[in-house]
């Protein structure tokens, strides 16, 4: 019974995007965008969230579907983990993706925010530097937002509490959106 209704609920939140397809569109027209005019991406999160970015970042760098096409410029900034662990250390966890950014980061550049809860201190203080730099602020949360949807210009908020089940959310957005930046920059 167990797995069924974990199923049943995956099914529920994949069932939901439907509803969302446009706005993934606009997101992924946004992002086409930023790298017409050589812009970059430049995605962050915690634990498994980091797991995504770097995940993320790998298909729009190196490849997704179209393995001829040219790597995008995608940065994730929890691959470094001596610069992760040294910024925690000498300055504290909540600039681990904070100071990378403000070194990195141009207007016009898109930044992704990953955090299942929309409150994880380090995110929010990333996504704030990049609104003061101008830069495109997307958001991947949870059911409510969290304090990062008011730093979100475009945030993605996965109707449930269950990380496993956001996190699925995430990933198929995450996959929609680089499909759609490879079809539209490369063909198909």
């Amino acid at each position: 019974m167990y797995i069924h209704n974990e199923i049943q609920e995956a099914i529920r939140i994949k069932q939901q995007l439907l509803s969302q397809a446009q706005y993934i569109e606009q997101v992924a027209q946004i992002l086409i965008h930023a790298f017409r005019q050589g812009n970059k991406l430049l995605i962050f999160g915690n634990g498994g969230s980091a797991a995504d970015a770097q995940h993320w970042a790998a298909e729009f760098s190196g490849s997704f579907y179209n393995r001829k096409r040219a790597s995008l410029p995608a940065i994730a900034l929890t691959a470094n983990s001596s610069e992760v662990t040294a910024i925690g250390n000498d300055f504290g966890f909540e600039y681990i993706f904070q100071k990378p950014l403000s070194a990195l980061a141009n207007p016009g550049d898109v930044v992704m925010g990953i955090s299942t809860s929309g409150n994880s201190k380090n995110v929010l203080l990333a996504l704030e530097t990049a609104v003061k730099k101008q830069c495109i602020t997307i958001g991947f949360t949870g059911k409510t937002g969290g304090k990062m949807l008011d730093l979100c210009q475009y945030c993605f908020c996965i109707d449930s509490t269950d990380v496993a089940r956001i996190q699925e959310g995430h990933e198929l957005i995450a996959h929609l959106l680089c499909a759609r930046v490879e079809q539209e920059l490369f063909g198909k």
